[in-house]
């Protein structure tokens, strides 16, 4: 509880600012690739739900072309994404400007994946819980299946991490985070 309570985002505000100071020539280069790969804008934003609820907006590199069909209408999101998109989303680095939400104070290093807005519809009370701290880069449902883990595996997952948060097990997160990144087969499909 003392950790959550007066260390935690303390620590993510050095992270974060320590992690965007180093990773500032990587955050230049996928800029100028999405730039000259999908167009503008370089930056995706979306709402996205954060501690008690309250809507913030979530940054990310953009992983998808603008294309339309003959009506006017967006393509489905599977033929928008391009090779370079997922390579960038394999490799996580589309989300390397989370690190500006978490300096923001709208995230936090590790946490509950923020959700969807309208997510928050099929949420019981007990699984909207997960509201009841920052949302994070990274998460405990993340570490243990990511999308490989059914919808309500993964609010357990959240819900287990916000009844035991702790510096130790937050190290252990990212430590498992940064595996899981550098292990994943990074060649598009």
């Amino acid at each position: 509880m003392i950790y959550r309570k007066y260390f935690k985002r303390p620590l993510d505000v050095v992270l974060s600012f320590m992690a965007i100071v180093v990773l500032s020539p990587v955050l230049l280069i996928v800029a100028l690739l999405v730039r000259v790969k999908l167009g503008n804008p370089v930056i995706f934003s979306q709402e996205r739900p954060g501690i008690n609820e309250k809507i913030f907006r979530i940054y990310k590199f953009r992983t998808m072309i603008n294309a339309n069909n003959e009506k006017g209408y967006l393509l489905p999101d599977s033929m928008r994404l391009t090779r370079f998109g997922k390579l960038l989303r394999a490799t996580s680095l589309d989300e390397l400007p989370e690190l500006f939400n978490i300096l923001k104070g709208d995230m936090s290093i590790v946490g509950p994946r923020p959700q969807l807005v309208r997510d928050m519809v099929f949420m019981p009370s007990n699984q909207r819980q997960r509201h009841s701290v920052h949302p994070g880069l990274t998460g405990w449902a993340q570490v243990n299946g990511r999308n490989n883990v059914t919808w309500e595996e993964k609010l357990s997952l959240d819900l287990d991490y916000i009844k035991d948060i702790s510096f130790v097990k937050d190290l252990k997160i990212i430590f498992m985070t940064v595996i899981k990144v550098f292990k994943k087969d990074v060649s598009p499909a």
